[in-house]
């Protein structure tokens, strides 16, 4: 009957980490927007392993159609797509059988020659995020101009823009401009809540009392916890009453049989 306990608890603690597990989807070149004809590269990427997973994506003309039906190529757990095309933007994400799905990221293809290159996954909050307005055949360091919800925000010299110690304040709808070649699409940016990891508190130690000269103090091992001497004190009495018995048996018995004068 333990046996089958503890192989019943085992098992439900498998199961519970194998429904748990989840995949990431990672987009290689990493950014979100992307001009006509570049190649792009999509893998589900878990933990422990990359079997059981399907990347499927949503677009304007399909949905949840998966890797292999009519775009792109699988390769393993990537899915490679060789040549992206406009009919391409959509929502991308991983999917098991059992049903869990992964993070899901927004691309965006255009057929223009500005693009903003942007995290495609969510930023955490407190880092440093730099955004780069990339024309496709001329050098990405022209100056540019950044917008926030349709707002500007500045004008660099050099095409590029960083953003740093992120705020949710920050979170929102962007795009640049670089004059001459036209405006990229936009791209959302997430921030999320940054986790940190608070130590254990210490705890601080009695004060320790100095005993007076001539006494000796007895420091008990760390391993002996209170309930654990609780226990260890009533065996030692119990001993001590037992041996007093006997004792007091062996003196009466002797006595018994000391001969009359």
């Amino acid at each position: 009957m333990k046996e089958t306990s503890v192989l019943c608890l085992l098992f439900l603690i498998s199961l519970l980490s194998c429904t748990t597990n989840q995949a990431h989807l990672t987009v290689s070149p990493s950014r979100s927007q992307f001009f006509k004809g570049d190649f792009v590269s999509l893998s589900c990427e878990e933990d422990d392993s990359s079997a059981g997973w399907t990347l499927r994506r949503n677009t304007s003309k399909r949905q949840r159609t998966q890797c292999g039906d009519g775009w792109g190529k699988p390769a393993g757990s990537s899915c490679n797509i060789s040549y992206i095309y406009t009919s391409d933007s959509g929502v991308y994400w991983c999917e098991s059988r059992e049903g869990p799905i992964s993070n899901m990221v927004n691309l965006t293809v255009t057929g223009g020659s500005v693009i903003l290159q942007s995290p495609v996954l969510p930023v955490m909050e407190g880092d440093d995020v730099t955004l780069l307005c990339k024309t496709k055949t001329t050098p990405s360091n022209l100056p540019a101009a950044f917008y926030k919800d349709g707002s500007l925000i500045r004008k660099q010299p050099t095409g590029h823009m960083t953003i740093q110690h992120v705020s949710r304040s920050d979170e929102g709808l962007y795009k640049c401009d670089i004059s001459g070649h036209g405006e990229s699409p936009s791209s959302w940016i997430t921030v999320t809540d940054k986790h940190t990891t608070t130590p254990p508190p210490t705890s601080t130690p009695p004060p320790t009392s100095t005993p007076p000269p001539g006494s000796t103090s007895i420091t008990l091992p760390p391993s002996l916890s209170p309930p654990l001497l609780s226990v260890l004190l009533l065996i030692g009495s119990v001993y001590v009453v037992v041996l007093l018995v006997l004792l007091v048996l062996l003196v009466r018995r002797s006595v018994h049989r000391k001969p009359k004068g």
